[in-house]
């Protein structure tokens, strides 16, 4: 059997509920002003106007993923290698063991090193220094988190400046929107709003809103629940942007907590309506990426922990794809019949590269 690889096109919304789950998206109306030329911060036809109406297949493999042997052949195969974080980098604030060594080797070897999270908290700036706190060098460039692809997109699709944009998330949305030029209001300073449900009470919102963008954020509530909802139902054109569907994350390394997902789902329930998804496993980033660095999709590897984002962002680019089992995934999902998304390699961590290229020598 021949392995399908999804459409690379700009893919605008998809549900993390499943590994083998495909939606079609049903997204608000967009503003029309740049939806019909090339400009803007990034320029793609597709992400002004996404696709509507196929749904993506997900991969499957004849044979399904093999275990990564040979590392050298891996990395003489690609010039770039883009890295998700969470769990396969660090899981919370602890960094993964050999993660610095590994990185070294790479970058000994000429590669590009790209590093992708669909965790929206933070700015690429605040990456950064997360990076530089657990002793790694990585520059901002490298860094592209879901809460620049937000802004980014705006730009893409040329958002008026004149339009605001809610915020359910945290200060990396922020930073980012304000980095961007944009008008925003929300985020952690709603965390303490409440709603008295009196008779007759009418909660007032933005007219001027014109996108309401939602990611993680741990200071949701009721009140940024209904004020989105107000804003995507009632304001004509309004668009909902979501900067994953992530069902789960590591915010420390005991445990998996509930993800940015959760949060969308809320305002999917109240507005009837899909989102327009920035993050992974969307290919937005990879457009972007590959069009800032002159990258060629086939020379690059896509390593990650899961497989409806990760894998499934580096399939639908075009790329190459490693998944680590020191995340989400376990063996045992990757090999379930349920599962359909295969990706060409597994391997336990990404320290494995140090390993099996000293089995090699």
């Amino acid at each position: 059997m021949l392995q399908v690889r999804a459409s690379p096109t700009f893919l605008p919304s998809t549900s993390s509920s499943s590994p083998s789950s495909a939606q079609a998206p049903t997204p608000s109306a967009s503003f029309g002003r740049g939806s019909h030329r090339r400009g803007g911060l990034v320029s793609f036809a597709a992400a002004a106007s996404p696709h509507r109406g196929a749904a993506r297949r997900p991969v499957m493999a004849a044979a399904g993923a093999a275990k990564l042997e040979d590392a050298d052949a891996l990395i003489d195969s690609v010039e770039t290698f883009i890295f998700d974080c969470d769990g396969v980098i660090w899981k919370g604030d602890k960094l993964i063991d050999g993660v610095p060594e590994t990185l070294d080797l790479l970058r000994s070897k000429g590669k590009r090193l790209v590093f992708v999270t669909n965790n929206s908290t933070k700015s690429r700036k605040q990456y950064g220094k997360k990076f530089e706190t657990l002793g790694l060098s990585v520059d901002e460039e490298e860094i592209f988190a879901s809460s620049f692809a937000a802004a980014a997109y705006l730009q893409s699709i040329d958002f008026p400046k004149d339009k605001k944009v809610y915020v359910i998330g945290e200060e990396g949305i922020l930073k980012e929107l304000e980095l961007a030029g944009f008008q925003y209001l929300g985020g952690p300073t709603d965390g303490d709003k409440k709603i008295e449900l009196k008779p007759g009470f009418y909660m007032e919102h933005d007219k001027d809103v014109g996108a309401v963008v939602v990611g993680f954020d741990r200071y949701f509530n009721y009140y940024k629940v209904q004020y989105g909802t107000l804003c995507i139902r009632e304001n004509p054109g309004c668009l909902f942007i979501a900067t994953n569907r992530d069902a789960v994350t590591h915010l420390t390394d005991a445990q998996e907590w509930a993800g940015g997902g959760s949060m969308v789902g809320a305002i999917l329930g109240s507005t009837k309506q899909e989102p327009l998804v920035v993050g992974k496993p969307s290919t937005f980033m990879m457009d972007y990426l590959a069009k800032k660095f002159g990258i060629t999709t086939s020379q690059i590897c896509m390593v990650g922990d899961r497989l409806d984002t990760d894998i499934l962002f580096g399939q639908n680019g075009g790329c190459k794809t490693l998944l680590v089992l020191s995340g989400v995934t376990s063996l045992q999902t990757l090999q379930s019949p349920d599962n359909s998304i295969q990706p060409d390699f597994y391997t336990n961590k990404i320290s494995d590269f140090l390993t099996l290229k000293a089995a090699t020598v």
